[in-house]
């Protein structure tokens, strides 16, 4: 394969899903590549897993994403105060409160909360012949989740999906109006989450409940009470990480069973396929394109000296397609085993959130799967313009059961 023109900060490229042969070329040729923006990419499986274990070399403090502290010279903001942005041992304090928010009484609250609105949606868009399932079916996992974990409307809901999403898509003009600035507009953006939480905020602090809200304003960390900052941070951690990983991947789930109808109808003809089924969806559409981190101190990985400071990003993109851990990885199979794929990443840094989406989509497609739905393109599908988050914001489809 000849060498291709590479620049991951290039979001068309994500947009066309041409990456896929790009990271190829990657794993075989420069696994460990320096990328012109000024960052480093890890794309083989190895060595992504073994930087997300070594959280001493590697720090989360920068921000998950391209585009913050490094770039600007500043300390990210939400350094150590956000779970998704915190190092040991504020990490593990912080995980120790949020693990309250995803106890097994919540998940269970999320199931039942989850299984009534996608069976609702998905019963109109059954009787409608087919509807736009990243719109009127996917949302509503996140939505239901939000109703059952932070105690709000399904009005609410949207309305904090809907943020959420203009967040993630900030560089999209589908989402945004692109010609202001862009840090102004990502923060105008972030802003309008943080008073929505405020709001709640207020209200939990006079009244606590049950919900995520109320749990992080009456928390302690070492006989302190969580600052306000503290509490919006890991309340908007929540909302982004949850909201964008079910919906994407579920959307992402669809399509590949459009787009290979063999698996679909083995699904079909067997139901109980639907958690293997699930685990190739979140290895398929590895929604979290990458994770960001900043070396502590120099290291050496794969014969390329990192110095510290240096940003780098790990691929799961990438290493979810590793031909040393998945054969025939390009393949979307159903029965795929095993399949440890890392869309969660790995280590102490695992998605915490898993655990409720680990619910919600395979409630969404043994739904779909004992119901017998079967799906067909009905117009163009619309790619989420992004190089951190990998979605699908359209995909209109005929569907009959």
């Amino acid at each position: 394969m000849t060498a291709p023109a590479i620049d991951l900060r290039n979001v068309d490229a994500f947009v066309e899903q041409r990456h896929h042969e790009m990271f190829a070329w990657l794993r075989a040729n420069e696994p460990v590549f320096r990328d012109p923006g000024g960052f480093w990419a890890l794309t083989r499986y190895d060595d992504i897993s073994a930087a997300y274990l070594d959280h001493t070399t590697f720090s989360s403090a920068g921000g998950p994403m391209l585009g913050g502290s490094f770039s600007s010279g500043a300390v990210d903001t939400a350094a150590n105060r956000m779970l998704v942005a915190s190092d040991p041992p504020r990490h593990r304090m912080l995980r120790q409160l949020m693990h309250k928010v995803f106890g097994p009484g919540f998940v269970a609250k999320v199931a039942e909360q989850v299984t009534e609105v996608v069976n609702r949606a998905v019963d109109k868009a059954l009787a409608d012949g087919g509807c736009d399932f990243a719109t009127d079916i996917a949302p509503e996992l996140p939505a239901g989740a939000l109703m059952a974990m932070v105690g709000i409307s399904h009005a609410e809901a949207h309305e904090l999906i809907d943020m959420t999403r203009r967040m993630i898509g900030f560089r999209d003009p589908n989402w945004v109006d692109t010609s202001e600035d862009e840090r102004l507009r990502l923060a105008v953006i972030q802003s309008e989450i943080f008073e929505f939480f405020s709001d709640l905020l207020r209200a939990r602090r006079r009244d606590p409940g049950e919900d995520m809200v109320s749990i992080l304003a009456t928390a302690e960390v070492n006989g302190r009470r969580l600052p306000d900052e503290d509490v919006l941070y890991n309340c908007m951690n929540v909302a982004v990480g949850g909201n964008e990983t079910s919906s994407y991947s579920a959307v992402a789930g669809v399509l590949a069973l459009i787009d290979n109808p063999d698996q679909h109808a083995l699904l079909l003809d067997d139901p109980g396929l639907t958690d293997s089924a699930v685990n190739e969806v979140l290895r398929w559409a590895t929604t979290n394109a990458y994770v960001l981190r900043v070396p502590t101190r120099d290291v050496e990985i794969g014969g390329k000296l990192i110095r510290a400071g240096e940003p780098v990003t790990l691929w799961n993109v990438s290493a979810n397609r590793d031909e040393r851990h998945f054969p025939d990885g390009d393949r979307f199979l159903v029965r795929r085993s095993p399949n440890r794929h890392i869309t969660y990443g790995v280590g102490i840094h695992r998605c915490i959130g898993s655990v409720v989406a680990q619910v919600e989509l395979p409630m969404l497609f043994r739904r779909l799967a004992t119901s017998g739905v079967r799906f067909e393109l009905a117009g163009d599908i619309v790619r989420l313009r992004s190089n951190f988050i990998q979605g699908i914001t359209r995909l209109p489809v005929r569907m009959s059961a």
